[in-house]
Formats: C-alpha cells, sequence, structure tokens
C-alpha cells in the first residue's frame, strides 16, 4: 500500500506535518490534515503544510496550509521558516534567500546559516494594513477593545493584563459576527522596552504554541497604540520571535528558528 513521506518540524511549538508534495501527492488535503493533526489518534499537529512546485513567475516554491480543523490558512509565519529550513537542509535548493509562494502573495525567505544549518529564517512579511473599526464597535468585543490587523490573514489584537483568557474567550471572539471570515485572536501583555507577552487563539486549531503572523500583527498593533516602537520581542508559549516593522518599506519582517521533529510515514488518511 502506498505510504506518505512526512516530516513534523516546529517553529516556537507551533507544529504542523510537512509533506513534499513534488515526491507524494495529497488528493484531499482537508481530509489529511483532520485525521493526521489529530492529537491521540492521528500524527498529531496544528496541521498540515505542503510543499510544492511554483505556479505563478517570480517565486522558487509553494506552501498551502491546512489547519487542524481542515480548514485552508492563507499564511503561517512558522510554517514559512520550517519551510525554508526543510528546502535548504534536505537539498532541494543551496539559495540562502527563497521567494515562497503562499495564498497571501509571494514571501522572501532570508536564511541565516551556520556550518550548513540554518539556524533562523527572516521572513519579509510584506506590508500590514488595519481597519478603523468601522465594521464593528470594538468596545462590544467580548474580550475588550482592540486593534484590527491583517497579516494576509485577519488577527484581533486585545492588550490586556489577563492574557489566559486567551483559553476561553479566544475560542468565542475567533467567530464573532464582527468577523465573517473568522479571526485570529491575540492576547497581549507588554512586560518591558519592546518585550510583549502574548498568547494566541489561531483560527482553525485554538490555543498555539506561537504563530508567526499573530506575533507580527501583535507588534503592527503595539507601534500603533504607542505601547511599542517598531522592534519587538513576541514572547509566547513556545518561544520567542523578533519582529521589526521598518520605516523605509512598511514591511514586517519576522524572525525566528525552525527545527525538526522527526521524520515518517502514514497510509493515506489513516
Amino acid at each position: 500500500m502506498e505510504q506518505i513521506h512526512f516530516t513534523k518540524m516546529h517553529g516556537v511549538g507551533n507544529d504542523y506535518i510537512y509533506v513534499n508534495t513534488m515526491l507524494n501527492d495529497i488528493a484531499d488535503p482537508t481530509q489529511a490534515a483532520l485525521r493526521w493533526s489529530d492529537r491521540h489518534k492521528g500524527i498529531g499537529a496544528d496541521g498540515l503544510v505542503l510543499i510544492g512546485r511554483a505556479t505563478v513567475e517570480g517565486a522558487d516554491f509553494s506552501m498551502r496550509i491546512f489547519n487542524a480543523d481542515g480548514s485552508e490558512a492563507m499564511m503561517c509565519g512558522n510554517a514559512s521558516r520550517c519551510i525554508g529550513k526543510y528546502l535548504y537542509e534536505r537539498g532541494l535548493t543551496d539559495k540562502t534567500d527563497i521567494r515562497l509562494q503562499t495564498l497571501s502573495g509571494i514571501k522572501t525567505l532570508q536564511l541565516h546559516i551556520n556550518g550548513g544549518i540554518v539556524e533562523s529564517v527572516t521572513v519579509d512579511m510584506l506590508q500590514p494594513a488595519t481597519s478603523d473599526g468601522a465594521l464593528f464597535d470594538p468596545t462590544q468585543m467580548e474580550g475588550g477593545s482592540g486593534t484590527f490587523v491583517s497579516m494576509g490573514n485577519p488577527h484581533y489584537v486585545i492588550f490586556t493584563d489577563d492574557i489566559d483568557q486567551a483559553d476561553t474567550t479566544g475560542r468565542m471572539m475567533e467567530r464573532h459576527p464582527a468577523f465573517p471570515q473568522r479571526c485570529n485572536i491575540e492576547f497581549a501583555r507588554v512586560e518591558g522596552d519592546g518585550i510583549i507577552r502574548v498568547r494566541v487563539w489561531e483560527r482553525g486549531s485554538g490555543i498555539t504554541m506561537g504563530c508567526g503572523t499573530g506575533a507580527c500583527a501583535t507588534a503592527v498593533a503595539a507601534a500603533l497604540t504607542g505601547k511599542a516602537g517598531r522592534k519587538s520581542q513576541i514572547v509566547m508559549d513556545g518561544g520567542t520571535l523578533s519582529v521589526e516593522w521598518r520605516e523605509a518599506d512598511n514591511h514586517v519582517y519576522l524572525t525566528g528558528p525552525a527545527e525538526f521533529v522527526f521524520d515518517g510515514t502514514i497510509t493515506p488518511y489513516s
């Protein structure tokens, strides 16, 4: 029977199952994500990431992401960094600057290499977009007033001392009527000069150890509201990510580690 080869990787604890679709075709990624992501009956992960050939000019490779609930995500900063490490260390490219096709545009990955090992990756997350709140009254949100930021996917950032409400309030807020496409919810606490502690309820996955786009959205929201400058250290449950919102090009740059966990094979949809 056919076996699918996969690699488990994580970025600050945000773990995904990675499949090279240039070697193994995944006929139904929604069902694969649902079954394989199960932490009791499957491999266990926040979702499934498919690495493939680029289908647009100007990109080197492509990425598709399916959350643990089977829904397809637009972008993931942690997964992007892991793909950079995978492509380089598995010999699929010798480039240290990789252009990755995603549903939210082409992202450039800058690999930081030491002795042939990718120690960290900086992702150009492009320009953020913000809402002035005209579509909803933020004071009526269950978790409190916040800032909406899009990093190619929607985020709502709430600054609060009670970041642990992510476990309960986050679930309700993800599906609030104000967010017709659902939303990632960040609960953030400023702990020092440029240091922000964040917990994330991730759309389609629930509480995750880390969220790259969530880290970026939090840094942008902190800068917009005067709680931090344009450089922040975002401390998540699984580790710390560095975010810089550069004035020169208005792009957000995300830097952090990526790690292999293990390789394996699995029967399709088993």
